[in-house]
């Protein structure tokens, strides 16, 4: 889009981060705003993923594995090693699992969308706004659900909730109360003093539990955001070269700085896929241990 010069650097990276959304500008404040390209590309993925998943569960041999089958069973086994690790409910692990390995997978895939060319999918998009009849300015669209907020905060608000599952499910609903009121200082036998404790040791529980999944979908969000920013101030030292008199040096910054961030970016993709599963291992292991 920059390339073309009807945007200016600053209309460009504003356009790239604005959502495709039910309502016609992107930047509302508002709860029934909802970011559909987010939605829907985060759904295809999952359905990817567990289809990949569902193939690689069908084809399962118990004689040589193809290099398909190995790979998943390394993943797998990974996956399940982490899992006795943190979680020593080994009917627990029935559910938790298949679902970090399933969590780990689909994130990877949102992730690996910021590998994608930056423009292609929105350039594709904007032609089809346009052959609609539609103004080819208004065609927002992001690839990259990780790099949305809502979504990274959807995810670990469900490991949160999950968390209280099992935390009443493990100790029953007495015994979590009684340990949000308990832990971690403790309690008095004195009435006055028990009940001074029991507040501070509920609010540092709430805060506890808002903390861990504020941050839990911060983190995956600050980087993939990150990621997402540099590939578009990449893309636009692309298209400055492709403008000036003196773009021959621009182009090749643009290929070394291009190729350097992807290959470091790909490590970053995986790292935090991981990094998220393995947060979510831990606080279901915390949910399940008495403190």
């Amino acid at each position: 889009m920059a390339a073309e010069g009807s945007l200016t650097p600053g209309e460009y990276i504003r356009h790239h981060l604005t959502h495709l959304t039910n309502h016609e500008q992107g930047f509302i404040v508002d709860f029934s705003v909802i970011n559909l390209d987010s939605v829907i590309i985060s759904s295809l993925l999952g359905a990817l993923t567990c289809f990949v998943l569902w193939l690689a569960a069908r084809k399962a041999t118990a004689g040589r594995p193809g290099r398909f089958q190995a790979a998943v069973e390394i993943l797998v086994e990974m996956v399940d090693n982490q899992a006795k690790g943190v979680i020593h409910n080994a009917q627990s692990r029935k559910l938790i699992a298949p679902l970090a390995l399933t969590v780990f997978c689909w994130i990877f895939m949102m992730n690996f969308m910021d590998m994608i060319p930056v423009d292609l999918l929105p350039q594709m998009w904007t032609g089809a706004y346009a052959a609609a009849g539609h103004d080819p300015h208004h065609a927002y669209l992001r690839v990259v659900p990780t790099a949305d907020l809502s979504t990274t905060l959807g995810l670990s608000v469900s490991v949160l909730l999950l968390c209280l599952v099992y935390n009443i499910k493990i100790k029953g609903l007495g015994g979590w109360a009684h340990e949000l009121v308990t832990a971690p200082f403790g309690t008095s036998k004195n009435p006055v003093w028990a009940l001074l404790l029991g507040v501070t040791n509920f609010l540092m529980q709430m805060i506890e539990f808002v903390a861990k999944t504020v941050s839990h979908g911060m983190r995956l969000f600050g980087n993939m955001f990150a990621g997402e920013l540099v590939f578009m101030l990449i893309a636009l030292l692309g298209a400055y070269a492709s403008l000036s008199l003196g773009g021959g040096l621009f182009f090749v910054g643009h290929v070394i700085a291009g190729t350097i961030w992807t290959l470091f970016h790909i490590l970053v993709i995986v790292l935090q896929a991981f990094i998220f599963m393995m947060l979510a291992l831990i606080y279901l292991g915390q949910a399940h241990d008495a403190h």
